[in-house]
């Protein structure tokens, strides 16, 4: 059988990957996974990991099954003197467990924690919206939400960040993207995640496409800045 395997901070850089597909026997668990993917590695990390299997935190005796999404999320208290933390970031095509992404980013010296969770509504100007299709250019979206995560770092008095967007058909009420701000003061958590959002909307490539009861439309999006349009004289 086959699972899609994704990895996060320290791990990205020791498998040189931020996600492949891995071959298992049938009925392999979440430690026969571990033990393919560590193949004799010493590095701490190993012992530190928690894994989440579509989303769901698992222990390492959980049965593993065709086509499952297994991420591996090292220690997010990683870093020394209050040092940004590597950002979380995913394209996912399952539901989004917004409470796992906090409960994977809060830390005790978090005084504030900042979610946006964007909602698939029933209706757009006056039209009865049935379901969304999101798509993506997949490596170049990933890269930009971890650069934005990044930059916000820097630009705000933040810790962590978690960015998740789904992919795939959404229905009525599900979220299509989960932005998480940690910091110890709720002010900067506050403007981060506003940023964040904002500046994802107009930058990163991600596009929808709503379906309605009279038919279906790619919804228009806001410009890109005029810095990253080709024919543009800024």
């Amino acid at each position: 059988m086959q699972v899609r395997v994704l990895f996060f901070g320290v791990l990205k850089d020791l498998l040189s990957s931020s996600g492949e597909a891995v071959m298992l026997p049938e009925a392999a668990t979440v430690a026969h996974l571990l033990e393919r993917l560590r193949n004799g590695a010493s590095h701490p990390v190993w012992s530190a990991l928690a894994v989440a299997v579509n989303q769901e935190y698992a222990p390492a005796s959980t049965v593993l099954n065709e086509g499952d999404e297994v991420a591996l999320l090292p220690p997010v208290s990683g870093g020394v003197d209050g040092a940004a933390r590597e950002p979380v970031v995913a394209l996912v095509r399952e539901r989004i467990d917004r409470d796992a992404l906090v409960a994977a980013l809060k830390q005790p010296a978090d005084g504030a924690v900042v979610v946006f969770d964007g909602i698939v509504r029933d209706n757009t100007r006056g039209r009865k919206t049935l379901y969304l299709d999101y798509e993506a250019y997949e490596e170049m979206a990933l890269a930009e939400m971890r650069k934005l995560a990044r930059e916000a770092q820097e630009r705000f008095a933040i810790d962590r960040v978690g960015v998740m967007h789904r992919l795939g058909r959404l229905e009525i009420g599900e979220s299509s993207i989960v932005i998480v701000v940690t910091s110890a003061h709720r002010g900067a958590a506050f403007d981060a995640c506003r940023w964040l959002i904002d500046t994802l909307k107009r930058t990163v490539p991600v596009w929808k496409k709503e379906h309605f009861a009279d038919g279906a439309v790619w919804t228009d999006g806001e410009p890109f800045p005029a810095e990253l349009q080709p024919g543009s004289s800024a």
